[in-house]
């Protein structure tokens, strides 16, 4: 008898997503009737066995999950498919709804989110990215998608970490055609091909004024149209305001905006609120602000940080 294989110890429910690696089961543990996430990939065919990158990633996620806002691990099995395949099912703690589909209630029934809940899910955000940044982990992948959360008590929980890989000094080279356009600092968008953790502090941004506005902040459809929604906001990027941008792989010559008022496009957001938003959307990505820097911003003082 070899070790038990993951049907036999997970019970399928139903499907509840189709992500970039494979299928998202809800799923029963047999043994406690726990009930699980259930990601089933498959494995690029080496040799025999599960390829060494893949159990790196998976070690990576158990160090992250460590953290109370990254999605928990709790167990990986490996298993065959139809055609004899190797495929790798990981399991995580289930988490209700996402952010997605939280912003999307709201939207659908007319309702505000409360500020007061704009700010809890922001400071467990940037408290979780925080942690990963830490330990020399990026993202590049954030989204409302890919935030799980508890819709009763608002714990939130950043998932598909399996993007990421270890952050090493001196930045590698990076391939950037994973992120989702709307989210994708302009420093990716203008082909930079050695990026850090600013990249993730600019989707954080635009999560952030999505949470308020219920709306995307730069729903682009291409990356050129993606770039122009940002000037538009944000105005016209130039070498005084962002020194090199000039120089970046797909820079050209592009229409001139001013910049408008931030406050505008986030109406009711308090004005320590607007000042995040505002060091989070810096073009030059040195001056965007840090994870850990965020926590300590003013817009955090009347949270009882206790809690998170």
């Amino acid at each position: 008898m070899g070790a038990p294989r993951a049907m036999d110890l997970y019970e399928k429910l139903e499907k509840v997503g189709e992500g970039t690696y494979g299928k998202v089961y809800r799923a029963k543990e047999k043994a406690t009737g726990k009930i699980v996430a259930l990601k089933k990939t498959r494995l690029p065919e080496d040799d025999e066995g599960v390829p060494a990158t893949t159990l790196r990633e998976v070690s990576l996620l158990r160090m992250l999950s460590s953290d109370p806002h990254v999605v928990r691990l709790l167990d990986l099995k490996t298993g065959k498919n139809k055609e004899g395949k190797t495929v790798l099912y990981l399991v995580f703690e289930y988490m209700d709804t996402d952010m997605k589909k939280f912003i999307r209630s709201h939207r659908a029934v007319g309702q505000i989110l409360p500020f007061s809940t704009v700010k809890v899910l922001m400071f467990q955000l940037c408290k979780g990215l925080a942690f990963c940044h830490g330990r020399g982990v990026l993202h590049r992948d954030l989204k409302p998608h890919n935030l799980l959360m508890d819709k009763k008590t608002l714990v939130l929980k950043i998932a598909d970490l399996g993007l990421s890989r270890a952050v090493t000094i001196p930045l590698k080279k990076y391939t950037h055609e994973i992120l989702t356009l709307w989210y994708r600092a302009p420093e990716v968008l203008l082909g930079a091909t050695h990026y850090s953790t600013p990249v993730d502090m600019w989707s954080v941004g635009c999560i952030f004024a999505e949470l308020v506005t219920k709306q995307a902040l730069f729903p682009g459809d291409s990356e050129l149209q993606q770039l122009l929604h940002i000037f538009r906001l944000l105005g016209t990027p130039n070498e005084k305001v962002w020194p090199e941008v000039a120089k970046l792989p797909n820079w050209h010559e592009y229409p001139q905006w001013e910049p408008k008022k931030l406050s505008e496009a986030v109406a009711g957001l308090e004005e320590n609120g607007v000042d995040l938003l505002d060091r989070m959307l810096q073009y030059a990505p040195e001056k965007r602000i840090s994870a850990k820097q965020a926590l300590k911003h003013p817009y955090f003082n009347d949270l009882n940080k206790e809690l998170y």
